[in-house]
């Protein structure tokens, strides 16, 4: 047996017993297909949140999976042509003692939107259905108690006037490998790297079955689960943005016509800014 033989033996054998079996990497979206296609869908974001600024909705949309899964690339792709001052990025880091003693939800409610705004999370509460659960960060008590809190607090956000909407994105070990390798070798990307990502590639296994009783227990009707297939990250790109722009209806605002107006020519000024002032350098 040649070695792509054995190759495709391993996935086969892989792909029979774990929902996150490798896409065949031949399959990736050119680059030039992408672009062309990620430019028309962040014009059509741009229309949503001036619609949600217009209506005052108040939208919570949270990016959950493995390290290396793709959730901060496809944030950047929705939140980079958006207005910021509508659109909030959380990513919040570990506890601090005093909040390991608070509610467990208590310091996600401080980062929820206000009408008209946007907030994109970069993992969520559901860190203890998931790294908590798998790593002893919790109690058994404190795991089942979330389970059974979890929906009903989404169920209180929902009542409240929130819309949520909550993607999972799935990534194989294969491709998951590979983009650790690329991160240990680009010192731009070294950051993303911890020691916690480590012992996850050995718990493969223990999150997966975390995640599907999380999902078990967390995929209701009013905040259904969505899952990305993210090993081609491209494509993940593109079909979350597309997703997320049919789970809600919105037209385009009318926009008012501007004319620039003309510069006051009546008081004449003389620019000192080049003599009275420093400069940065240019070196390019």
């Amino acid at each position: 047996m040649n070695k792509r033989s054995k190759s495709k033996e391993h996935h086969d054998k892989h792909a029979a017993y774990d929902f996150d079996a490798e896409r065949d990497p031949k399959d990736r979206l050119k680059k030039k297909e992408y672009e062309k296609e990620l430019e028309k869908l962040q014009v059509e974001l741009v229309k949503a949140q001036e619609w949600v600024k217009h209506q005052g909705t108040r939208l919570v949309i949270l990016f959950e999976g493995r390290d290396g899964a793709g959730k901060g690339s496809t944030i950047k792709r929705i939140s980079e042509r958006l207005n910021p001052r509508g659109c909030r990025i959380v990513a919040l880091s570990k506890p601090s003692d005093t909040e390991q003693t608070q509610w467990y939800f208590q310091r996600y409610v401080a980062h929820l939107p206000s009408a008209g705004e946007i907030v994109l999370m970069d993992r969520s509460w559901y860190n203890r259905a998931g790294v908590e659960r798998v790593m002893g960060f919790c109690t058994d008590e404190q795991y089942h108690e979330f389970l059974r809190s979890a929906p009903e607090f989404e169920r209180m956000l929902i009542r409240s006037g929130i819309h949520l909407v909550k993607y999972w994105f799935s990534v194989s070990y294969e491709e998951q490998g590979r983009r650790f390798e690329k991160r240990l070798k680009q010192r731009d990307k070294r950051w993303k790297f911890s020691p916690m990502d480590i012992e996850a590639r050995k718990h493969w296994f223990d999150y997966s079955k975390a995640r599907d009783a999380m999902m078990a227990a967390t995929d209701i009707p009013e905040a259904p689960w969505y899952v990305v297939s993210s090993d081609d990250k491209r494509r993940a790109h593109l079909n979350c943005i597309s997703h997320l722009l049919s789970v809600g209806d919105y037209q385009e605002v009318p926009q008012k016509k501007i004319k620039l107006p003309e510069r006051d020519e009546k008081e004449t000024y003389v620019n000192n800014l080049r003599g009275e002032r420093r400069f940065i350098p240019e070196p390019y």
